[in-house]
């Protein structure tokens, strides 16, 4: 586990390494460079699971179980928001279901934390969730990225799954999600991609997703302009900033008021 600068959460939790390039949003994905860095650093876990393409990293869609990482949670005492699996995908479909039944039981022994899910499979998720073999868990959040109307179906996945807390990643927001269905969605992450290969955002996408929490009174969190600012203009992440409606948005679900 790790403190990380990621806005909406406390601290990284990585029980999974390695995933598998599925949609537009996972082009320019931070972990897979991170991965390459990591493998030169001679960390065993992370080994091997990017080739170069281009001038691009990519992962070779190799995931990896660390069952010594399943521990590092118990050591925490003071309360955290721990964002579950940043470099990888807890539901990927290399992950064996024994494997998380292992981490339910971990964040099942720790209450007093709040854990953040985050998959672009919520397919698999609703699947295994819904066969009540997995325990709702009051302090599991579970969600998953929609990163333009190509990916929205996700967000009807989503609505399946039995969880005390849905939420969905708007981020990268490389298009417009169109008109969608926020209905049991609790909580919603907005940003801007970043990094030297980014894709610009437009402040029309981020209405229209503004608008529609709204209507269904889901908590509205603005992570970011990324790379590129409302005026289209190319500058740092931190020159850009947070500001959208001239205000800083980070709105949580009624779950985050213990932490």
């Amino acid at each position: 586990m790790a403190e990380t600068q990621i806005e909406w959460t406390d601290a990284t939790w990585n029980p999974v390494a390695g995933c598998t390039i599925v949609s537009a949003g996972c082009t320019n994905c931070y972990a897979m460079e991170m991965a390459r860095r990591l493998d030169a650093m001679k960390i065993e876990k992370y080994a091997g699971l990017t080739r170069k393409s281009g001038q691009r990293v990519v992962w070779k869609g190799i995931v990896r179980e660390d069952r010594e990482a399943l521990k590092i949670p118990l050591k925490w005492k003071r309360p955290r928001k721990i964002f579950v699996n940043s470099m990888s995908d807890l539901f990927h479909e290399g992950v064996e279901v024994d494997f998380i039944s292992e981490v339910w039981e971990i964040m099942r022994q720790t209450p007093h934390h709040h854990y953040q899910i985050l998959t672009k499979r919520p397919e698999r998720m609703s699947e295994l969730l819904s066969e009540g073999s997995f325990e709702i868990l009051p302090n599991v959040w579970l969600g998953t990225s929609v990163e333009n109307a190509d990916a929205a179906g996700r967000i009807d996945a989503l609505r399946r799954v039995p969880a005390a807390i849905r939420f969905i990643s708007f981020e990268p927001l490389i298009g417009s999600v169109g008109d969608v269905d926020l209905r049991g969605i609790h909580w919603a992450i907005v940003g801007g991609e970043s990094g030297r290969s980014a894709r610009p955002i437009r402040e029309a996408w981020i209405d229209e997703i503004y608008e529609q929490c709204q209507e269904s009174e889901t908590a509205f969190f603005f992570k970011q302009w990324g790379t590129w600012g409302k005026d289209n203009k190319r500058r740092s992440k931190k020159a850009n900033g947070r500001i959208y409606r001239d205000r800083v948005w980070d709105e949580m679900p009624s779950a985050a008021s213990s932490i």
